[in-house]
C-alpha cells in the first residue's frame, strides 16, 4: 500500500512539475503536489524527498520533452505496532509527464 501511496505522489509530483513554466516553479509545484498526496492517502513518512529532472525545460519549442520526478519517503515501523519492529524502510518511486511540445518554455 505504501509503495503505491508513494508512485501516485511521484505521479502527481511529475504532472505539477510538466504543466509549470519554469523550472523554480516545477520544483515548487511538484514538491507541493507530493506532499499533499502522501497526505490525502494518510501516509505519515519521517522524511520525504522530492527530486525533479527539469533538464527538458531546456530545450527549444517544438522538441519533444519530458520531466520525471522521483519521492523517496521513509516509512516509519514502528507505527504498524509489531512489538520489536522500529527503524525506516525506505520506499522510492519515479515517474514521468510529457511536456507540451509547442508551449513556451
Amino acid at each position: 500500500i505504501a509503495q503505491q501511496a508513494v508512485q501516485a505522489a511521484a505521479s502527481d509530483a511529475a504532472r505539477a512539475a510538466s504543466i509549470a513554466r519554469t523550472v523554480a516553479s516545477a520544483r515548487a509545484e511538484a514538491s507541493s503536489a507530493a506532499h499533499t498526496s502522501l497526505t490525502n492517502q494518510h501516509l505519515d513518512c519521517a522524511n520525504t524527498t522530492v527530486t525533479v529532472d527539469t533538464a527538458a525545460f531546456g530545450t527549444p519549442v517544438g522538441t519533444p520533452g519530458q520531466v520525471s520526478a522521483t519521492v523517496t519517503c521513509a516509512l516509519r515501523l514502528d507505527d504498524i505496532g509489531l512489538p520489536g519492529i522500529a527503524g525506516t524502510k525506505t520506499i522510492t518511486a519515479t515517474m514521468s509527464s510529457p511536456l507540451d511540445t509547442y508551449r513556451g518554455r
